[in-house]
């Protein structure tokens, strides 16, 4: 039986950053794009003919394909379709194989989407985060509740039966109502799977500036109005408090069990079957492999990460050079700990028969003291082999999640 691998290729395009945004990720005109996946092309034809991965690469078959960003569906019809070719002469890929392509409203056609049909696509992630176009002009989105519609409406027509939302909770001017609206104007459209996030203040984005550090209660700004040239407009749109911030996280869980959809992964809900196979590969330890700029890789026990600068990594790859990365072999303890805490991201948890066959010690050995501590605070619970989060816990999951980082 060969062993799970997945694919990541990063493709760092958008029209415009939203103000939360912290991917790396850039408006380019479409000379660049084409250069861009032209290198991608390349990087992945060098990668699998390196000596140190070539000669194992027989024992592995590639069971989902993840196209990130930025955002994969501003490219051009043929682009990513080319960049598909590529992956399946270099990797076997598995029967049935989970191949997603992220996609923004108003950046899908027809044609596009005929073209994911054709090259295997068969699962699609739509960012709308907000049904308000209020809340979404504050986010700076490119697009409308009824842009997402249409482009909702012209994904079901091509076909596609597999189908994430994401949606986003905290937001600036955003009250328990209208978060409620938002899902349940989703839960109505009926998506196989739905990402419910709460917003995060990431340090460097025009948020963070807004309300980072304290100013939690200031305002933003909106687009400058017509005949106004580079002013901006003031706003006063505080964020909600944590009261309203943990009632919407709970109205989430709530409103999507009552709709038919399970609760797989802390941020992540889905239709039976309909779980998201390339993300559950980071949670349970499966390796990937990531192409292009930015992206991460974790391959016979090291993490590897590409060259952040988008020219530097174009030019290596046009000149035949190997990708500069960023590389770290992980000790024993790092592998334990990253097992415990992105595991247990799952509502299955972690299994103590892997752990013990895994690392040759079991889970009491090692995490003995941490695991009595919140099994007794009621924040854990163990059945059937497994330790996984209690409510309470997922509340408070950072918490015990640094527990399980063990001293030096």
């Amino acid at each position: 039986m060969k062993t799970r691998l997945a694919l990541y290729v990063h493709i760092p395009f958008c029209v415009r950053k939203c103000r939360y945004c912290d991917f790396l990720s850039m408006p380019a005109a479409d000379g660049e794009k084409e250069a861009y996946v032209r290198a991608v092309r390349q990087e992945i034809q060098n990668i699998a003919q390196r000596e140190d991965v070539c000669g194992c690469l027989s024992r592995y078959e590639v069971c989902s394909v993840f196209f990130g960003g930025g955002t994969p569906s501003l490219l051009k019809e043929g682009q990513l379709e080319g960049i598909l070719a590529v992956l399946r002469q270099c990797f076997a890929f598995g029967a049935g194989a989970e191949i997603t392509v992220e996609c923004n409203p108003g950046t899908l056609t027809k044609d596009k989407l005929l073209e994911y049909r054709r090259a295997g696509v068969n699962r699609l992630s739509l960012g709308l985060q907000s049904a308000d176009n209020h809340e979404l002009a504050l986010l700076g989105r490119i697009h409308t509740w009824e842009d997402f519609l249409s482009t909702y409406r012209l994904v079901r027509e091509a076909g596609f039966g597999n189908v994430n939302v994401d949606i986003m909770s905290a937001l600036p001017g955003q009250t328990t109502f209208s978060y409620e609206r938002t899902l349940q104007q989703v839960i109505m459209l009926r998506p196989e799977h739905i990402s419910a996030y709460s917003l995060i203040l990431e340090e460097g984005t025009p948020f963070y500036e807004m309300y980072g550090e304290g100013r939690r209660e200031s305002g933003g700004f909106c687009e400058p109005r017509a005949g106004e040239g580079k002013t901006s407009v003031p706003i006063a749109e505080p964020l909600p408090d944590e009261d309203a911030e943990r009632e919407m996280y709970a109205r989430t869980g709530e409103i999507l069990r009552g709709a038919g959809y399970h609760r797989y992964e802390i941020s992540n809900y889905a239709m039976p079957g309909r779980e998201c196979r390339h993300n559950i590969c980071y949670w349970d330890g499966t390796e990937y492999i990531g192409f292009g700029v930015g992206a991460a890789s974790l391959f016979c026990g090291c993490r590897h990460t590409n060259e952040r600068e988008f020219s530097v990594y174009k030019d290596r790859v046009q000149r035949g050079l190997s990708v500069r990365t960023q590389s770290v072999l992980l000790s024993e303890k790092d592998r334990m700990e990253e097992f415990m805490f992105l595991g247990l991201r799952m509502m299955r948890g972690v299994s103590k028969e892997e752990f013990h066959r895994r690392f040759g010690r079991t889970m009491e050995e090692v995490y003995g003291a941490v695991l009595k501590k919140y099994l007794g605070l009621g924040l854990l619970m163990q059945e059937g082999g497994r330790v996984f989060l209690t409510e309470r816990g997922i509340d408070v999951s950072n918490m015990v999640f640094c527990d399980f980082l063990l001293d030096v």
